[in-house]
């Protein structure tokens, strides 16, 4: 990784940001106001801006309504909330009957709380439509060979697996990170996925980010990044001195600081 001073005078051209939320934007689950204070800049600069989360379906239709963003996607890819004249679209990445999976999910979940003493249901579950998800790191610190039973037997299941720094998310849609990113600009603003990759910038800090680090031609991991290094293959191609919400921060000085360099 390198470090993100690099991409200065290469972000000029940049549309917007892709961004992750927990403990990118956040430190001990609270937004930092670095965070948002850079939000609201790179809004007021005339960057676009769409939070890209493992969090519920719930949570992303208020950030979407309620934060100075153009939409939120949540369930890492499964669904997102759009702004579009005034109103917040519902957008799901699969067609089809959006809750077709909630029986399966709803078995999977039973069947591993069943198997693993350790492993709990996240605190917004009742807020998920696509995905279920465990909590690794938000009430409580699992070792990684416990992380890795959930994920196992998840998979044993039938579901797909993610891992964040708080969740262990199963699902069986067909969406991730990027996928969905791209889809979301397709509808906003008419642009392919290559456009996309190459005019937006993502920023993020865990495993569940992987696929968009790969499809984002400016990735971004704030500093915290680090202690996933071992499971990132291939990391961010930049990274930030600070970690979460600052170092989120830092990335957005940076391109706008290339913004303002072509406006004079």
């Amino acid at each position: 990784m390198r470090p993100v001073a690099e991409l200065v005078g290469h972000s000029a051209g940049l549309r917007g940001v892709f961004t992750d939320v927990d403990d990118t934007l956040t430190r001990h689950h609270v937004v930092e106001i670095e965070a948002y204070t850079a939000i609201v800049r790179a809004r007021a600069a005339g960057l676009r801006v769409v939070l890209v989360t493992g969090r519920p379906a719930g949570w992303a239709e208020v950030l979407a309504s309620v934060w100075p963003v153009d939409a939120a996607i949540a369930e890492n890819g499964g669904i997102a909330y759009l702004r579009r004249e005034g109103r917040i679209e519902r957008m799901y990445y699969d067609a089809g009957d959006p809750t077709a999976d909630a029986d399966r999910l709803a078995a999977l979940t039973a069947d591993v709380l069943r198997a693993f003493p350790f492993a709990r249901r996240s605190d917004d579950s009742g807020l998920r439509i696509t995905d279920a998800a465990f909590d690794i790191g938000e009430t409580q610190h699992l070792p990684r060979a416990e992380i890795d039973a959930i994920t196992t037997r998840c998979r044993e299941l039938g579901a797909r697996t993610l891992v964040s720094s708080v969740h262990a998310h199963a699902c069986f849609h067909s969406a991730d990170k990027a996928l969905m990113s791209a889809r979301v600009a397709e509808t906003l603003w008419g642009e392919a996925p290559a456009e996309v990759a190459a005019h937006y910038a993502f920023v993020g800090d865990s495993p569940n980010d992987q696929a968009a680090f790969v499809f984002f031609a400016a990735s971004i991991g704030v500093a915290n990044v680090a202690r996933y290094a071992a499971d990132l293959n291939p990391p961010p191609r930049y990274v930030t001195p600070s970690p979460n919400g600052r170092g989120f921060a830092e990335a957005i000085d940076i391109i706008l600081a290339d913004r303002a360099l072509i406006v004079t």
